[in-house]
């Protein structure tokens, strides 16, 4: 087993984890409940994934480096509704003027 990834916080790692299970990586998450030992313990108390099939290493941490840019490329800029013309914010999906789902622009 290979330490894999250091998330941010418990949400971030779930959510990893989550997707790396939905391409066959089977993963295990540690120090997930350390941050209710704040002060008793040392300041890194982020959550890990580890892999748990060393021969997966390469792939996963290509899929975790996708995850991280497309969720980079989900946070900037808006769309333009393809109905309406309306500029939406990033991170919605449907236009908040004519409720047309649409595709972001980049």
């Amino acid at each position: 087993m290979q330490k894999l990834y250091e998330a941010a916080d418990r949400v971030e790692a779930q959510m990893l984890k989550d997707y790396l299970e939905e391409q066959n990586i089977a993963t295990v998450m540690l120090g997930d409940f350390l941050s209710g030992g704040a002060g008793e313990l040392p300041a890194n108390l982020f959550p890990a994934l580890w892999l748990v099939k060393d021969e997966q290493l390469t792939r996963a941490k290509w899929l975790i480096d996708e995850y991280m840019q497309n969720k980079i490329e989900s946070k900037s800029g808006a769309w333009r509704c393809p109905s309406c013309g309306e500029s939406v914010d990033a991170g919605f999906e449907i236009c908040w003027n004519c409720s047309t789902p649409g595709k972001k622009v980049k």
